[in-house]
This record gives structure tokens, C-alpha cells and sequence, in this order.
């Protein structure tokens, strides 16, 4: 099997969705099952569930948590669902959140392409989405992310098929969105090999976590957050200079309040020299947070080409999991 590369799975991406919505099938939990959901992955695996948390976050019924760890919190228990995604099957924080899981009688639901994960699945009889192989997980999160959302539109009685079947339209021109993140990396003032500060409010700070993580993988740069209004009680008192980096904003015009910290911080870090790119995003709805998702992964893309550097291998990554393997 050929290698899938990063700009063939981007073009590819509704293949991902089309997959999951027909793959899907009911956990059969009920609401009145469920006091809490702690929904676990890590990296690409795991951003799925983060996004997933902050698009219901303004109407879940009941807490919705997201662990990137070895052990669940303590008061996970019989009442608590638990979503569980790793692509390999093989994430050794991710399976000892099952195990985890498992020894407190939580509800298991999984999300993976195979590994040790599927097996431990399977012998617990938990309820598992299967995904298609070849992928990296960072390439694959069509399928974790429209998994996630359905198991929760599932267990709050919302319906997301039609809207997740219209967001299907934006993979159609992927030349348009690749357009568009060229057009915002050329507009770049400040320097490719600087870092990137990505600034967003809360309801897109999971997709603010992704674009970083993206950066990060892909582009081999530095990148990290910074979520207002809570950053301009506090970071804000920091940008007094041009600073060595370069000010990303996921602009959200559906807040007015927020949309004017952001006006007034960009107008700060310009007229002080500092690179400012602006993303609008107009709504909290799923096409539009899809189409933020996907701009900016195309955006990682480019990068790392500006940056000529591999984007498909992460040597770090992979001695770190030998380094640990070996000291088992």
C-alpha cells in the first residue's frame, strides 16, 4: 500500500466523514444511564474528543471531560461513559484508561483501527467504532471526530446526520481552502522559522489545540495557545514589543464582546510590528467549525514546505515510544 500522504488525505477528507456516518450504529446507552462523559485520546487521536466537548458545551445536560493521561479521574464510576480513541490501538496511556475504566464498571465505548485496543474492546464486549487503516493518526481525524459527535448527539438525542452530511460540501473544491490557507501564509510579515501564538476564544480552543498540534507535527515549529477573554487578564500584560512570533487569530465574529478584545489586541501587537493573520470564523456551527479545521490543516501543509521539512515523519515521537517500549 502506497503511502498516504498529508496533501492526499486532505483531499480525500470526505471520504473519512462519508465512512464514519455509515459505519455508525447505537451504543444503546441512555441518558438516564449516564451522571458524566470523560472523553479520552491523545495527539491526533484525541483531538476529536476535545473538539467534540466544546461543540456541546452550551447544551449538555450533564459534565463532558476530556483526559489525555494514564488514569481517569477519581470520580469515574459506573455512571460514567467513557470514549476511548486510539488509531493504532496500541496508545499505552489510552489502554490504561481502559483498564482503568474497566475496574471501575464505567460504559466503554472505542474508537480505533485494530491494536490492543480492539482486543481488550471485543473481550469486555464494549461498543467499538472501527476506522480505516494506512493513516497517520493526525491524518485521520475525519473518523474520530464524526464518531465522537455521534455517540454524543446519540446519548443527548440531537440528530447531526443531515448538518454532517451538508458539511460533505466543503471537501467538493479542496483547491478553495487550499487557496485560502496559501493566502494567509503569504500574507505572513513576520518569519516562517518563528513561533506561532494561536489566539481563539473558548468555543474554538479545541480547533486553536489542533491547528497547534498541526504546526507542531507537520511544520517541526513551535506553537501554542492562548484563549481570550481569560488571556487578556493575564498574557495580555506581556505584549509590549515586537515580539520573535507570529500572532495567528481564529477570529470569532458570532461573540461581539470577544470580537472586540481581538480588535483591540491586534491593533496592539500591529502598530508594536508584530505579525497579525486573521481567520474569521462567523458561526459555531459544524460547517463552518469543519471549514476552520480544515483551512488550517492545509495551513500546517504549507508550512512545513515553506519550512522544507519532512511533514510526514516525526522521529521525536518515535524514539520517545521506543525509548518507553524498551523500558517497559
Amino acid at each position: 500500500m502506497s503511502e498516504i500522504t498529508h496533501e492526499k488525505s486532505l483531499e480525500d477528507f470526505a471520504s473519512q466523514i462519508e465512512y464514519a456516518l455509515k459505519g455508525y450504529s447505537s451504543h444503546h446507552i441512555e441518558l438516564s444511564q449516564v451522571d458524566q462523559v470523560i472523553l479520552c485520546g491523545l495527539g491526533g487521536s484525541g483531538i476529536g474528543g476535545r473538539i467534540t466537548r466544546n461543540y456541546f458545551n452550551s447544551v449538555s445536560p450533564l459534565p463532558v471531560e476530556v483526559y489525555s493521561d494514564y488514569n481517569l479521574p477519581a470520580y469515574a464510576c459506573e455512571s460514567t461513559l467513557v470514549v476511548l480513541s486510539s488509531y493504532s490501538g496500541e496508545t499505552e496511556e489510552t489502554l490504561s484508561m481502559f483498564k482503568d475504566a474497566q475496574s471501575r464498571g464505567c460504559y466503554i465505548v472505542c474508537i480505533t483501527s485494530g491494536g490492543k485496543l480492539q482486543e481488550l474492546a471485543k473481550e469486555e464486549n464494549a461498543k467499538t467504532y472501527i476506522v480505516e487503516k494506512g493513516y497517520q493518526p493526525r491524518q485521520a481525524l475525519g473518523y474520530s471526530l464524526v464518531y465522537n459527535l455521534l455517540v454524543l448527539a446519540e446519548l443527548f438525542d440531537e440528530d447531526l446526520k443531515a448538518e454532517l452530511n451538508d458539511v460533505l460540501n466543503i471537501y467538493k473544491d479542496p483547491e478553495h481552502y487550499k487557496g485560502i490557507a496559501a493566502g494567509l501564509l503569504d500574507n505572513l510579515k513576520g518569519s516562517a522559522d518563528d513561533k506561532y501564538v494561536v489566539i481563539t476564544d473558548n468555543c474554538l480552543e479545541a480547533i486553536g489545540t489542533r491547528f497547534c498540534q498541526q504546526i507542531n507535527e507537520n511544520a517541526k515549529a513551535e506553537a501554542f495557545i492562548n484563549v481570550l477573554p481569560e488571556a487578556n487578564h493575564n498574557v495580555f500584560e506581556t505584549y509590549y514589543y515586537k515580539l520573535p512570533g507570529n500572532f495567528f487569530f481564529l477570529y470569532p465574529e458570532y461573540n461581539k464582546r470577544v470580537a472586540m478584545r481581538f480588535d483591540f489586541l491586534g491593533d496592539l501587537l500591529e502598530k508594536q510590528g508584530n505579525s497579525v493573520t486573521r481567520l474569521k470564523v462567523k458561526s459555531g456551527s459544524l460547517s463552518d467549525l469543519f471549514k476552520t479545521i480544515y483551512i488550517t490543516d492545509w495551513y500546517s501543509v504549507l508550512l512545513s514546505n515553506r519550512r522544507g521539512v519532512d511533514n510526514m515523519t516525526v522521529p521525536n515521537i518515535s524514539k520517545l515510544k521506543t525509548y518507553l517500549s524498551e523500558h517497559a
